[in-house]
């Protein structure tokens, strides 16, 4: 396995969609970088995360950390809204189909296609990283944030979706389409 700077995988993007990815009127690129932290325990001073979101004939998300705690598993989502103040700022998590219900804790909306999960589990070092591709594009409807949580994504009926508290969060700052 072969470990690409963030930065670097981002320029690299075009390459790797197909031709008509990169001629696409709605292709929507999203950065995060400066982190809003709610848990200093297990998000502690001097922690740092990158998300790159990219959204063409489908769409791809990585984030990176360093600085978390070693050894650990996070869940990670992106989130309909920018982060705030109050770790619930952020909204819910992003639906390419949105549930009904909010929260949403149904397995028929809060999966892994239908949602960008990042989990990850850090390294004996603190460092992680997460990349999610679904099928589908964000289009006129853009998500605000990512945000780290306490515990891997849970997959069972009532709880589907849900991964503890948020610990961090990462306002996604996107370009005009195409760019």
């Amino acid at each position: 396995m072969r470990i690409v700077p963030l930065a670097l995988a981002a320029a690299a993007l075009p390459a790797l969609w197909p031709a008509e990815a990169a001629a696409a009127p709605a292709v929507h690129v999203g950065v995060g970088t400066s982190v809003v932290r709610y848990n200093t325990a297990l998000v502690p001073e001097g922690a740092t995360a990158r998300a790159f979101t990219a959204s063409a004939t489908g769409t791809l998300t990585a984030l990176s950390v360093r600085g978390l705690l070693p050894g650990r598993e996070y869940g990670a989502h992106v989130h309909t809204k920018p982060c705030g103040a109050s770790p619930s700022d952020s909204g819910p998590h992003y639906q390419h189909v949105p549930d009904p219900v909010q929260p949403s804790a149904d397995p028929a909306y809060a999966n892994p296609s239908n949602e960008i999960w990042l989990d990850f589990t850090t390294t004996a070092n603190g460092s992680g990283f997460a990349v999610s591709h679904v099928d589908w594009t964000y289009g006129d409807r853009l998500p605000g944030s990512v945000v780290i949580h306490e515990t891997h994504t849970h997959t069972d009926p009532g709880h589907a979706g849900t991964a503890g508290g948020r610990l961090a969060c990462l306002n996604l700052e996107f370009g005009p389409p195409g760019r």
